[in-house]
């Protein structure tokens, strides 16, 4: 533990995000913890690939497969880390370890009703359903990653401060890792972005706020964070009758709907912002699970008889 707060500056160097710092920080924490309880060497240069497949197992079986996944990546990163900072002369172990395995569950999409109910709970006229309906709009056309579209910012006149180009029908997004891609609305994003931005130019703190989204609750008003905007979907999922309302809900449903309608694969690789085809080549494996449910609907054989 005594190297985390090395690494955490090596990882802020990268330009690694807040958050995949914290996960990634997390995982070395539980790690010294388990060697700890169960008195095993806990020195950079003693843990074997033994102890920390046990901590693997241990984790499988205190929460799930996924979790224990998400620490042996990190783990990863961390012995590898260390052995290019001459933190540790031995093998690195996590050579030795296998990834554990997690059976894929199938991802839950909003259907078009689901989506015209939520759309519906902000058709007011109100701030807050311009801005509601505006958010609404760009996470069902996109997708896009809650993180990147809490960090929009906003200026009417200087393009170097805006990440909004509704002349062009396209959004400046921040990825992970610091990365910028371009990221394209249709028209009824677009024209719902403008009613809200017409909306927020009537707030009097709007002028001193340089982000897009501006809250209504709570602390950091000047800023809907992620989490503001994680408050909201979930307020009007209850508000429209949806239930399980969530920001990766939306993304996994964009994915799924644009292969429906013949999209291509490297397209939406690029518009979802992952930088390889691991994600998208999921989604179109389960695509196939939904096309054979439609051939069904047209070939059953049950429904000659």
């Amino acid at each position: 533990m005594a190297l985390t707060g090395s690494w955490k500056l090596a990882l802020e160097e990268g330009g690694k995000s807040p958050k995949t710092i914290v996960s990634y920080l997390a995982s070395v924490k539980a790690l010294a913890d388990f060697l700890a309880r169960n008195r095993l060497p806990d020195d950079t240069e003693l843990v074997g690939a033994q102890a920390i497949r046990a901590f693997l197992v241990a984790e499988i079986e205190r929460t799930s497969a996924v979790s224990a996944q998400v620490h042996y990546r990190n783990l990863r990163v961390y012995f590898g880390w260390l052995a290019r900072e001459g933190e540790r002369e031995a093998a690195n172990p996590m050579q030795l370890v296998d990834k554990p395995s997690a059976p894929p569950k199938v991802k839950p999409f909003l259907a078009d009703d689901d989506l015209g109910k939520l759309v519906k709970a902000c058709s007011g006229t109100s701030f807050e359903d311009r801005r509601d309906t505006a958010l609404l709009r760009i996470l069902i056309d996109t997708g896009v990653r809650v993180s990147g579209l809490a960090g929009l910012r906003y200026h009417s006149s200087d393009y170097s401060l805006t990440d909004v180009f509704l002349s062009q029908r396209r959004l400046r997004v921040r990825l992970k890792g610091g990365r910028e891609t371009w990221v394209p609305v249709g028209a009824k994003s677009a024209a719902a972005i403008d009613r809200y931005i017409r909306a927020r130019a009537r707030i009097p703190r709007a002028a001193d706020s340089p982000w897009l989204w501006l809250g209504t609750r709570g602390r950091g008003v000047d800023h809907m964070t992620d989490s503001g905007i994680r408050a909201m979907l979930k307020r009007r999922g209850n508000e429209a009758g949806v239930q399980g309302v969530h920001p990766h809900r939306f993304r996994h449903t964009f994915a799924d709907n644009w292969l429906a309608q013949g999209g291509s694969v490297d397209d939406l690789m690029h518009i979802a912002g992952w930088t390889t085809y691991d994600m998208p080549l999921l989604y179109a494996k389960g695509r196939g699970i939904a096309r054979a449910h439609e051939a069904h609907q047209r070939l059953s054989p049950g429904d000659r008889i």
